[in-house]
């Protein structure tokens, strides 16, 4: 069975994906890269040692007013180190990486830092570069393409020097700004840099990211600001050893804080993890897209950090091709505050601001430009993660889900049909407190978890009530865990059609609730709303050509309608067991049709119907009272095509029921059946026949 369900869901998804989905390219194209050895360590801040480099503007005016409300301790020392810097310092941030050596340090005194000369126009072989161009437009240059041409793409390019330590010198990380002005992609890249410290400062307009870090073992990223981006606030891709502290981001496209592609020195291992290779602890990540992502964020432990007032507040992904380390695997989320995500930046897309040049947008003043399509108001989504570890979080005020968990196969990623099932497996959800501010206030998220059904060994603690989808998601500490390989069909209808977002052509797919489509207009509402009319009309067309109409039928045939209109409630109603008693109220009903239409000759369509019946009723079980077990796939990719088939059958049959039986078999067991003094039996109705207690005995 295992083995069938397997194979067909390969078949079937790989259709549906192939046709159902967009052209979609990864938000984050890269050369190949590698990850590092492993080798490194998280490196430590320094107050000495190496050569100290200054850089600084030349207006002493303008300084001085920079630099008038510090505390004196403070205004005193960045005075003398302008002093100092008038006459051997450096004007551009770029030139004193060029004239760094390894082990320096570069201080960057408070001022706006907009490195003109890295903005002169290429020329020679810069002009003119051999190299793929991503989906967005941008070269996907080689390493030593990089080296060649460092500022094709490069505000301020760190490539190839290690323990470097580049600070400023202000109060706080807004006194030191370099500026990309939208000229660059990057505002500052770290490539092959290790030993890279990067220390209060604040990185800002670009075309993709603030600060990039690029196959570098050991980096630390200390209260710096990352803002206004199209793409990323800091964005680390193929590393280890790495540190995000103290930071904040905001006014990014994608997210502010994107981890991508972390070193994969879990992936053989379950959740008995020694070691992480990216620590993010103390950050305020808001008013972004995502607060956090990361296509295969491997390997991550963030703790104590806030992601707040973005769209959708933490994601993780297996969902875009051409990161090492996918599927994405062994997170780690603790003592997070993940609370109010729920801003709506669509509208920016819809309404052609994002279509409008960069600088006109409005980053500065609340613009966001959603680069891809999440679920507004989700405090944690994982596409196709395994082995993470959800805990001690405060997970409130997000109006659709705290967490939501879904499969996403190994063809989305572009990778082979041999992998198809090996994501969303074995995440844990434990001891987070759930719509609940640290205040003690009460702050319910719209559902707690929401989850499509797809994976093995998943588990969830238990939530607040009609405040899980499904309502019996399987309890961290059962032995009865989760093992399907394919999840709910109508889930995946809707995954597929919310997948469909694209911000260059401004497609926000319409009946997608993760982008403010309720009720009926949902997509997964209208389809069961379809199935129920259909279903309907099939099984009253069935009553009247087919089937005698005793008072069992009659009282069947009601409960069948109540129960397809339950099977639309509870799809529209999230969190409850209505979809299931739905369910199970049609499966009664189709059992009763089937034993009449055994009986009326109908065999054929009588067993049809009986294979409905047992099968619904297992989905209304499965759903409503305990998960069933060793069951490879949810039942409903089986229901959906009988169901169909069943629907075409009865309203493509131009039979008209007959009271006889059509052989002296179906006599006899009609015989045997039959309610001896059923009044209905002859006379469905009961017209002309006398009662016990009626006066006409």
């Amino acid at each position: 069975m295992a083995k069938w369900a397997r194979a067909a869901g390969i078949i079937l998804f790989s259709i549906i994906i192939v046709g159902g989905l967009p052209g979609a390219a990864s938000a984050h194209e890269e050369r190949e890269t590698t990850f590092p050895d492993g080798s490194g360590s998280v490196p430590t801040f320094r107050t000495d040692g190496g050569q100290q480099i200054l850089v600084c503007k030349t207006d002493q005016a303008e300084f001085d007013e920079r630099i008038a409300g510090f505390p004196t301790e403070l205004r005193q020392r960045n005075a003398t180190l302008f002093a100092q810097c008038q006459t051997d310092g450096v004007r551009h941030v770029q030139e004193a990486v060029d004239r760094a050596s390894p082990g320096d340090r570069i201080l960057i005194l408070p001022g706006v830092y907009r490195e003109e000369p890295s903005l002169s126009p290429p020329s020679g072989e810069c002009a003119n570069l051999q190299a793929p161009r991503a989906a967005l437009g941008y070269l996907i240059m080689s390493y030593e393409q990089q080296l060649q041409c460092p500022h094709e793409q490069n505000l301020v390019a760190v490539l190839g020097k290690e323990n470097l330590q580049i600070e400023g010198t202000g109060a706080s990380p807004g006194d030191v700004v370099i500026d990309a002005q939208f000229n660059k992609l990057n505002a500052l890249r770290a490539d092959r840099a290790d030993g890279i410290y990067l220390r209060n400062f604040t990185a800002e307009r670009t075309t993709f990211n603030a600060v990039y870090i690029i196959e570098t073992d050991g980096f630390v990223i200390d209260q710096l600001i990352g803002r206004y981006n199209d793409e990323y606030g800091f964005l680390t891709f193929a590393t280890d050893h790495g540190l995000y502290t103290g930071c904040e981001a905001y006014g990014n496209g994608d997210s502010g804080v994107y981890p991508g592609a972390a070193s994969n020195i879990n992936a053989n291992r379950k959740h008995d993890v020694d070691r992480y290779a990216i620590e993010i602890r103390n950050c305020d990540s808001h008013h972004n897209l995502l607060g956090y992502s990361g296509t295969a964020g491997n390997s991550v432990w963030a703790h104590d950090n806030d992601f707040h007032d973005n769209t959708a507040g933490v994601s993780m992904d297996s969902a875009f091709p051409d990161h090492p380390g996918l599927p994405q695997n062994h997170a780690k989320f603790e003592g997070n505050r993940i609370y109010h995500n729920n801003v709506d930046y669509y509208g920016f897309v819809r309404d052609g601001t994002c279509a409008k040049p960069y600088p006109e947008r409005g980053y500065e003043n609340g613009v966001v430009c959603p680069a891809t399509g999440v679920p507004k108001g989700v405090g944690i989504l994982t596409a196709g993660g395994n082995y993470n570890l959800f805990q001690e979080n405060w997970i409130y005020g997000n109006d659709y889900a705290g967490f939501i968990l879904f499969w996403v196969p190994s063809i989305v990623r572009g990778d082979g049909t041999d992998k198809f099932f090996d994501t969303s497996h074995h995440n844990r959800y434990i001891a987070n407190r759930l719509g609940v501010a640290p205040d003690g206030s009460q702050q319910r998220n719209g559902l707690d978890f929401w989850w499509d059904g797809q994976g093995a060994g998943n588990c969830w603690q238990p939530s607040s009530k009609d405040s899980s989808e499904p309502v019996l998601a399987p309890r961290c500490g059962s032995s009865w865990g989760s093992t399907r390989l394919l999840g709910d069909p109508i889930k995946t209808v809707k995954l597929l059609h919310c997948a469909g977002f694209d911000q260059a052509s401004r497609s926000v797919p319409g009946g997608c609730d993760w982008f403010g489509a309720a009720g009926v207009g949902r997509i997964e509402v209208q389809v069961l709303l379809g199935q129920a009319l259909l279903f309907g009309l099939a099984g009253l067309l069935l009553l009247w050509r087919r089937v005698q109409r005793t008072r069992a039928v009659l009282g069947a045939t009601l409960a069948g309608m109540a129960g397809l209109a339950l099977t639309v409630v509870g799809t529209a109603d999230l969190g409850t067991r209505l979809l299931g008693v739905g369910y199970l109220l049609v499966g009664i009903w189709l059992v009763v049709l089937a034993v009449r239409l055994r009986r009326g000759g109908a065999r054929a369509l009588g067993v049809l119907t009986w294979l409905l019946a047992i099968v619904t009723l297992l989905e209304g079980i499965d759903r409503a009272i305990v998960v069933l077990p060793f069951i490879p796939i949810q039942l409903g990719w089986i229901r959906l095509p009988l169901s169909l088939l069943w629907i075409v059958w009865v309203l493509a049959d131009p039979s008209r029921r007959s009271d006889q039986p059509s052989d002296d078999t179906e006599a006899h067991l009609d015989a045997l059946l039959a309610e001896p003094d059923d009044p209905f039996r002859s006379d469905p109705f009961g017209a002309g026949r006398s009662l016990p207690g009626d006066g006409r005995e």
